[in-house]
Parts: structure tokens; C-alpha cells; sequence
């Protein structure tokens, strides 16, 4: 081998050792400080700050930074799932969105939390849990002001607003706006309560019921009125309880415009108008407005005296 040819190979291994492992990143983000070697991926990214789109789906009119989300993106439209799953053949639009998932077979959880270590297979799922320490709610509803962590709760909280209820039972018909309320209720059908208490070995269908059971053994009660000083084992009937003292009343019925403080009473009240008595006596068939009345009722068979 001629000197010659040596010294031209040597330049070029030189050359690009210099391009693929040198941490030169001359290009810096004036607003966020991240850097970069070449000056076009800087141009890319500073779209992010300026909120700059110049990429436009012909579909949907949706908008990205980069053409590679946009290509990405188009795939949703096509149906075009390129990256394959090879333990389940799961497959996917995007090479990220399948490494994210191959991470449930590993087990994998690279992304952990600085204040209380759990960890997470996206880092986005990091940021958004991150916002429960810092109180952070950046996602808000504009009908409301109710804010969230996540912009997936701020979506399925719109549901509410909308009517909105695409999670429907199989078996009764009745339907949720959130496909995990679903799974729960199917449980009353199946008689799953795979939540048992240490203590006693009851069990119940949501894990919440769940801690709130604990708290009769523990007589923890955390939420505490700051009119009365009564205690609740739950937030929610903290609030409801606050309503006592504020005299509102949110629950209005709209045959006879009375209102309530629950909404459990204001469903009990309209079987009034309806006639509905959806609560029955499993022995006489005798039915009931309300499961209290029921259960009286019920004593008479057992020959229990109130």
C-alpha cells in the first residue's frame, strides 16, 4: 500500500471519528441551552420554542416541527404500522412507540422519580407524575377551571361536559366515559373483587373502597373541615360535607327544580317522578326507592326488629 493511500485513509477515519464520537455541539439554543453539531438540527429544534409548524398534514391539517413527525403521523392515516413487535407482534406507527413498548416484557423502567423513586418506561410519564410533587395542573378545562396533570385527563373530563360515554357493557348496556370505570363495573357482573384486606380479608372491587375500608381498622380519618372540625376517611365526602355549611347545592332536579347536596339523593328523588323502584326484595319481589328501605324491609323476613 502506497504512503500515500495510507495517509488519505487515516484522514478520513480521523474525519469521521471526529463526526460520530466527538462531543463538539458548537450550535446552542439561546432559550433552553441545548446544543448541538450541526447547525440545521438547531434550526429544527428552536421551532419548538417559537411554536413553528411548518410541516402540514393534507388529511387532518394537523401540524409538526419536523417532516419525520409528519411522515410518522401520516402512517395513522394509512394504517401503515412499519415496527413490529417480535415477543407479541404487536405493531406500531412509530420505531419509538415500539422500543417504548418492548420495555412491558423487559420490565424495563429507566425513568425514575428524584423525590420517591418510582419509575416509568416513558419519560414523559416521569414529567407528568413529576407534577403531582410540584403541583403543577397545566392542563385546564375552559368550561370548568378543573385542571390536570395529564392531558389525557383533561380529554376524558370533556367527556363529562359532552355527554360523552363510549365505554359500554356487554352485558347491561350501561355505559362510562373512562374505559378503567368500565373494567370496574364489570366486575359486579363477573363477582371479581381482587382487593382484599389485610386485616380482615374483605374484598372489594376498586382499590379506593379498598382504602377507605382500612381506615376503620386504622381510625384514620386524614380529611378534616375546617368549620367543624369533623374528620372523613375520603375527600370527596369531605366536600359533599362542606356543603352543609356553604348551603350549596349542585344537584338539581329538572322535573321540579329541587336540589341537593348528593347526587346519590338527587338519583333517589327522581324515581319519584319516574316511578322506578330499582331496589327489590329478593324474597317477596316487593320493591324500593331507596336500598335503606330495602334493607328494613328485608329484616321483617329475618325476623329482626329495628
Amino acid at each position: 500500500m502506497s504512503l500515500l493511500i495510507l495517509i488519505a485513509i487515516v484522514s478520513f477515519q480521523s474525519i469521521l471519528g471526529q463526526h460520530t464520537h466527538g462531543e463538539d455541539r458548537p450550535h446552542t439554543c439561546d432559550t433552553c441551552n441545548k446544543s448541538f453539531r450541526q447547525q440545521n438540527h438547531l434550526k429544527v429544534h428552536q421551532r419548538i420554542h417559537v411554536e413553528e409548524r411548518p410541516k402540514c398534514c393534507n388529511v387532518c391539517n394537523k401540524s409538526f416541527s419536523r417532516h419525520s413527525n409528519l411522515k410518522a403521523h401520516q402512517r395513522i392515516h394509512s394504517g401503515e404500522r412499519l415496527y413490529s413487535c417480535d415477543i407479541c407482534s404487536q405493531s406500531f406507527v412509530t420505531k419509538f412507540s415500539q422500543k417504548t413498548h418492548k420495555r412491558i416484557h423487559s420490565e424495563e423502567r429507566p425513568y425514575v422519580c428524584a423525590v420517591c423513586n418510582k419509575s416509568f418506561r416513558q419519560q414523559s410519564h416521569l414529567r407528568a407524575h413529576q407534577r403531582i410533587h410540584n403541583g403543577e395542573r397545566i392542563y385546564s378545562c375552559d368550561l370548568c377551571n378543573k385542571s390536570y396533570y395529564q392531558p389525557s385527563y383533561l380529554k376524558v373530563h370533556l367527556r363529562i361536559h359532552r355527554g360523552e360515554r363510549p365505554h359500554s357493557c356487554d352485558i347491561c348496556d350501561k355505559s362510562f366515559s373512562r374505559r378503567s370505570d368500565l373494567k370496574t363495573h364489570q366486575r359486579i357482573h363477573s363477582g371479581e373483587r381482587p382487593y382484599s384486606c389485610d386485616v380482615c380479608n374483605k374484598s372489594f372491587c376498586r382499590q379506593s373502597n379498598l382504602k377507605m375500608h382500612k381506615g376503620t381498622h386504622s381510625g384514620e380519618r386524614p380529611y378534616c373541615c375546617d368549620v367543624c372540625n369533623k374528620s372523613f376517611l375520603r375527600q370527596p365526602d369531605l366536600t359533599t360535607h362542606k356543603r352543609i355549611h356553604s348551603g350549596e347545592r349542585p344537584y338539581s332536579c329538572d322535573v321540579c327544580n329541587k336540589s341537593f347536596y348528593r347526587k346519590s339523593n338527587l338519583n333517589t328523588h327522581q324515581c319519584i317522578h319516574s316511578g322506578e323502584r330499582p331496589f327489590s326484595c329478593d324474597v317477596c319481589n316487593k320493591s324500593f326507592y331507596r336500598k335503606s328501605n330495602l334493607k328494613t324491609h328485608q329484616r321483617m323476613h329475618r325476623g329482626e326488629h329495628s
